[in-house]
C-alpha cells in the first residue's frame, strides 16, 4: 500500500497509509440538494449522525447551509441555530472526530468549542479572513476544498485551461497561506471539489489523475456521494441509482490514493473501502 500518511485532528493521529477514512454527510439543511431538508429537524439530524457512527463512520461531518448548485447564502445565526444543538448532542454520544462543514468563522468557533475538532471549508480558507487564524489558534484539523465561484454561480459555465494544474496550484498557495498563519501541515487535507465549478469532463479529469493533486503529501478527501455528474454518467435523474456508482467509486478512488471518502451511505462504503484495502495490503 502507499507509503505513510498521516492526519492530525485534534489529539488523534490516523495513519491513512493503512487505513482510509468514511466522512458521514449530516445536512442540517432544509434545501439539500440529496436529503430534501429530512435531517432539519435536530432530533432527526442527531439520531442520523449516531447511526452513520454505528454504522462506521470514522468522522461525521456537519453542515447548516446548502451548498448546492445555485443555492443563496443564510446568515451566522440561522447556521448556528441550525448546527451547533447537532454538534453539542453528537459530542456525548460518540468518540469518533466531529467536522463542521462551514466557510464562516464565527460558525467554526462555536462548532470547535461545542466539540467539533475538524472544519471543512468550501472556499479553502478564503471566505473568512478570519478561518485560517481561528484553526491555527484552536489546533483544528482543516479540509481546504477548491471552488470555483460560489454556489449560487459556480455550475454556470465554469472554465479553465487546465483543471487538474490549476486546482493542484490553488491547493499549494492555500497551504502556504495556512503554514504561515502557524497552522499545524499535519493537520491538513485537501478536497479537489468535485461539482464544485466543474463540468463533467472536468470531474472526471480530477479523478483521473488524483495524485497530479497531492500537495506537501497530505491526505486527497474526496466527495463524489449523489452528485449530478453520477446521474449524468449513467443517463439516470433518480438520485437513488447514483448510490452503487459512488461505492464503486470508493473502491477505485482508494486503490488510485484518495484518503478520505465524505459520503451519505455510511454502511455500503465502508464495507467497499474495507474490503479494496484487504486487497491492496496484499499487492503493495
Amino acid at each position: 500500500m502507499m507509503r505513510g500518511r498521516l492526519w492530525k485532528i485534534g489529539d488523534r493521529i490516523f495513519d491513512l497509509s493503512r487505513q482510509g477514512l468514511i466522512m458521514g454527510v449530516l445536512n442540517v439543511t432544509p434545501d439539500s440538494f440529496s436529503e430534501g431538508g429530512k435531517f432539519f429537524a435536530a432530533e432527526k439530524a442527531i439520531e442520523h449522525g449516531l447511526k452513520m457512527a454505528a454504522d462506521g463512520a470514522d468522522i461525521v461531518d456537519v453542515g447548516g447551509e446548502s451548498t448546492r448548485p445555485g443555492a443563496e447564502p443564510i446568515a451566522a445565526d440561522e447556521e448556528l441555530r441550525r448546527v451547533i444543538p447537532v454538534v453539542e448532542k453528537l459530542r456525548t454520544k460518540i468518540d469518533v472526530p466531529i467536522s463542521i462543514d462551514t466557510s464562516k468563522t464565527e460558525v467554526a468557533l462555536a462548532a470547535i468549542q461545542a466539540g467539533a475538532s475538524i472544519v471543512n471549508d468550501v472556499t479553502g480558507g478564503r471566505g473568512d479572513e478570519g478561518m485560517l487564524p481561528l484553526i491555527a489558534e484552536t489546533k483544528s484539523a482543516l479540509i481546504i476544498m477548491h471552488m470555483q465561484g460560489t454556489p449560487r454561480t459556480m455550475q454556470k459555465q465554469p472554465r479553465y485551461n487546465e483543471v487538474v494544474s490549476e486546482v493542484a496550484d490553488f491547493f499549494r498557495q492555500q497551504y502556504a497561506c495556512a503554514i504561515g498563519c502557524n497552522i499545524d501541515p499535519m493537520a491538513i487535507a485537501f478536497d479537489p471539489g468535485i461539482g464544485f465549478g466543474k463540468t463533467l469532463d472536468h470531474n472526471l479529469e480530477l479523478l483521473a489523475q488524483l495524485e497530479r493533486l497531492r500537495a506537501h503529501d497530505r491526505p486527497l478527501v474526496i466527495g463524489v456521494s449523489r452528485k449530478s455528474f453520477l446521474g449524468k454518467l449513467i443517463e439516470s435523474q433518480d438520485m437513488d441509482d447514483r448510490g452503487a456508482p459512488a461505492v464503486a467509486l470508493t473502491a477505485l478512488l482508494r486503490a488510485r490514493g484518495a484518503d478520505v471518502f465524505r459520503v451519505h451511505a455510511v454502511k455500503e462504503n465502508v464495507s467497499a473501502l474495507r474490503v479494496t484495502e484487504a486487497i491492496l495490503g496484499r499487492t503493495g
